[in-house]
């Protein structure tokens, strides 16, 4: 059986939809970044950070679930 490390490995190679989320997550991770290294935010930067933790956490989510999918379907397919 696979580890998730071996299984997102699999599915970087194997998806298009993968790449995509992570690729985004680590642009989200970039501008969260930016944004918490300023001392100062003004209500709008508060709201913007707040959709981007949000955004984030969508993708993470989506990710763990397309890891998931993956494990049960190589669980089910594997020899008893």
């Amino acid at each position: 059986m696979l580890t998730d490390s071996g299984i997102v490995d699999r599915l970087r190679a194997s998806s298009t939809e993968f790449r995509e989320l992570e690729e985004s997550h680590h642009k989200l991770d970039a501008e969260l970044g930016a944004l918490q290294k300023r001392h100062f935010l003004t209500p709008q930067e508060e709201l913007l950070k707040k959709q981007i933790q949000k955004e984030k956490l969508a993708k993470k989510d989506k990710m763990a679930e397309m890891i998931r999918t993956w494990r049960d379907h190589e669980l089910q397919a594997a020899p008893q």
